[in-house]
């Protein structure tokens, strides 16, 4: 895959994200939830916070995290930043968009409710 250099601007209403998390997890007591990408139990809603937005976007802004039907987001691709960071970005369906937030939600405290719903 080859890295994009250079600035990269939204048009319409598109929303790029970044950060979505498909990794390994571990909660704030220290318990590591193994990855569920690629297998049933993954399929959910994944956040993702805002990269960049096109002009005519006006529900999220650059900066927001945004909770994503599972699924509707695309590959991702990758971007050298200004600063030499390389980030990968998705595209997100802004039909898919369910919430937003100002602070990065824990995805592992969402599992953790679930587990202990599920058991009591």
């Amino acid at each position: 895959m080859s890295i994009i250099s250079g600035k990269l601007f939204p048009i319409r209403n598109n929303v790029i994200v970044e950060e979505m998390d498909f990794g390994d997890q571990k909660t704030a007591s220290g318990i590591i939830i193994m990855s569920d990408d690629g297998k049933s139990m993954g399929i959910k809603p994944r956040w993702g916070r805002v990269y960049a937005v096109g002009p005519e976007q006006e529900d999220v802004k650059a900066g927001d995290w945004i909770l994503i039907e599972h699924g509707r987001w695309t590959r991702g691709f990758e971007i050298e930043d200004d600063d030499g960071t390389i980030k990968t970005l998705r595209k997100a369906d802004n039909d898919a968009i369910l919430m937003t937030s100002d602070e990065k939600p824990s995805d592992a405290y969402i599992v953790e409710e679930k587990l202990l719903t599920l058991n009591t």
